[in-house]
């Protein structure tokens, strides 16, 4: 298996102390060695501590690079199409920032290279169809070791403004049109691997 490049450095800094406790099991004894060298510990010491004891550890690059990501999130869905004929502008509350924020870093913390190995692959649902916005990737120069599917929901509120973005092809197109709708709070995350064959991982919020 051809380890990501962040998990070979052996990084310190952050949730890459904690991520290196929760990637494969063939890799952490491993990965535990690299640490302790790098500590000046031993690995009986590392085998002693708990893994909820690294998630207490703050990243504060993670957190850099999530508000980046935040905005790059809210900037791609203030141009999002979701019908053929008609743009909307699509406005995310407060707390769904800060609900999706949290959630992408408790996913990515588990990660080699943390949230810059993140392939994020945005989507907004309404009722039976799922309609793509767009992918955003932290570090395209990073090969991505994970892939996060971001699934948000339209306010069922909505509905009569929604109709009209999903008329036919007879509606009349306005030039510079573009209805603002506010997305629920609620959301999905489904997060694959990128380098393993573990089941798909589901979040429901």
């Amino acid at each position: 298996m051809e380890l990501p490049k962040c998990v070979e450095r052996g990084l310190l800094e952050g949730s890459e102390l904690q991520t290196s406790m929760q990637c494969e099991p063939e890799l952490e004894g491993h990965l535990r060695k690299v640490i302790a060298v790098k500590m000046g510990a031993n690995t009986a010491y590392l085998d002693g501590v708990s893994l909820p004891d690294f998630e207490l550890l703050s990243d504060p690059e993670d957190e850099h690079l999530c508000a980046n990501l935040m905005q790059l999130l809210q900037e791609s869905l203030a141009q999002a199409r979701l019908g053929s004929r008609r743009p909307a502008r699509l406005l995310m509350p407060g707390q769904l920032v800060s609900q999706v924020g949290k959630e992408l870093l408790r996913l990515a913390y588990s990660e080699p290279c943390g949230l810059r190995g993140a392939l994020l692959d945005v989507c907004v649902e309404q009722g039976k169809s799922c309609h793509s916005i767009g992918q955003l990737a932290l570090d395209p120069s990073l090969v991505p070791t994970f892939q996060l599917t971001l699934v948000l929901r339209l306010d069922s509120r909505l509905w009569p403004k929604i109709q009209g973005l999903f008329s036919s092809a007879n509606s009349p197109f306005v030039p510079g049109f573009s209805q603002s709708l506010t997305l629920s709070t609620g959301f999905r995350v489904i997060k694959k691997k990128l380098y393993s064959s573990e089941q798909l991982l589901i979040e429901e919020c």
